[in-house]
């Protein structure tokens, strides 16, 4: 027997409990020794907000991104978007990366240490992303050099079609938004409308609306975009107006009524949004001089810096102070035909003197320059050289659609009204792409 040759602190191999008398510490030894156990890395998206005058370079830096690598990653992104035009309330994720470490307490503590002294707080910066448009998005991310590239991706999205339709008792805007039609929709629909409706005096109590566009969804299905608005009717004082947008086989895109003609005139009666009329064309107190005096435009009353748009297209025969008009652009269209904006607080750099524009395109921005009371767009409409009412002149009229190409608009109408129809009243029905 040689149990008494073993020293009394080893177990005995024919101890079916010789691991409960092993030497203390053993456990650790054998924990020790065996190969380290790598956990997968984790990563880390942390997503911060612009606020004003917030900087993309300064919020990476309070984000824990170092100022070199910062620099770095701007200087890729740049490549696809210019950072300077990143604004307050939008979103940019910054993205880290902790490399797994050694499972057991010990060495991980020892390589978390380690990985301390080479990247920040959250771990090591590896990119950035954020939505360029809501197409796009743009990701900025490490080579397998570990050189910061650019790249754009396509979201994957869907289009819904939604209608609303309304009767209006005070406003359009009141009706429409009462029903849920997004803002941005209210703003296509009027200005589909803005050559033919005087939206300030033509609505009258009991006249409708009805409208279909589409909705922009992500894939978690959030709307991240509206559309065009496809059919649009107004009915007022009992006659309904129904406009469609069609693209004509030369690839022009408008809107045109049931029997095929344009609703866009040479000119726009209301060359700007959301504004209210303040005062129409003819004799009036004036409210500065204090005596009545023919008043030869319009004017629409709106916050300061709201745009103002070319009623049509043409050139620039005249821009910069005018007497009691302030700041002033004239537009000369045709032979016939000129239009005049005033008291704008500032114009479009393009809109110089000389300049062609096309209708639609911003010229300048509402102010109170010159003989004003508030800021206000008055507008003008000349007729060879002599101001004109602008709700009341005869608008050089738009495209009318001919032969084939009628025939084609009409199989199109008839589609849309189908859609319509079967779409319930302010629900939405999924299609595909």
């Amino acid at each position: 027997d040689d149990a008494g040759l073993r020293p009394a602190s080893l177990p005995d191999p024919a101890d079916p409990d010789a691991a409960s008398n092993a030497l203390p510490g053993t456990d650790d030894l054998l924990r020790a020794a065996a190969p380290a156990i790598i956990a997968p890395p984790t990563v880390i998206d942390k997503v911060v907000t612009a606020g004003r005058g917030d900087t993309m370079m300064g919020m990476l830096t309070k984000a824990g991104v170092s100022r070199e690598e910062a620099h770095a990653a701007l200087a890729a992104l740049s490549k696809a978007f210019n950072p300077r035009r990143f604004r307050a309330g939008q979103d940019l994720t910054v993205t880290f990366r902790i490399d797994g470490g050694p499972a057991n307490p010990e060495a991980a503590a020892a390589a978390d240490s380690e990985a301390d002294s080479e990247a920040g707080a959250e771990g090591r910066f590896t990119g950035l992303s954020l939505e360029k448009t809501y197409a796009e998005r743009v990701v900025v991310d490490r080579d397998e050099d570990d050189r910061f590239r650019v790249r754009t991706e396509a979201r994957t999205l869907s289009e819904t079609p939604a209608r609303a339709a309304g009767t209006i008792n005070s406003s359009l805007y009141v009706a429409a938004t009462k029903q849920g039609l997004p803002v941005p929709v209210l703003t296509r629909l009027i200005r589909a409308y803005s050559w033919d409706v005087d939206f300030q005096r033509e609505i009258r109590t009991g006249d409708t609306f009805e409208v279909m566009y589409t909705e922009v969804r992500d894939e978690s299905g959030a709307v991240v975009h509206y559309g065009d608005v496809a059919y649009a009717a107004l009915r007022l004082s009992g006659e309904l107006y129904p406009l469609y947008r069609y693209t004509t086989r030369d690839g022009e895109t408008s809107y045109f009524d049931q029997k095929g003609r344009g609703a866009q005139k040479a000119l726009m009666r209301t060359p700007i949004d959301g504004a209210r009329l303040s005062s129409g064309f003819g004799r009036r107190r004036h409210p500065i001089l204090g005596y009545s005096k023919m008043h030869r435009g319009t004017d629409f009353a709106a916050p300061k810096g709201t745009p103002i748009y070319a009623a049509g297209d043409g050139v620039v025969d005249y821009r910069g102070r005018k007497g009691g008009y302030g700041n002033y652009i004239r537009i000369r269209h045709n032979d016939s035909f000129s239009t005049a904006y005033a008291h704008m607080s500032r114009y479009a750099k393009k809109a110089t003197k000389g300049a062609r524009v096309k209708q639609g395109q911003v010229i300048g921005y509402v102010g109170t320059t010159g003989r004003s009371t508030g800021p206000h767009l008055h507008y003008e409409i000349l007729k060879n050289g002599q101001q004109v009412n602008p709700m009341k002149v005869r608008m050089p009229s738009g495209r009318k659609l001919k032969g084939q190409e009628l025939d084609r608009f009409q199989a199109h109408r008839a589609e849309v009204d189908r859609q319509y129809a079967a779409i319930a009243p302010n629900t939405k029905v999924a299609t595909s792409d």
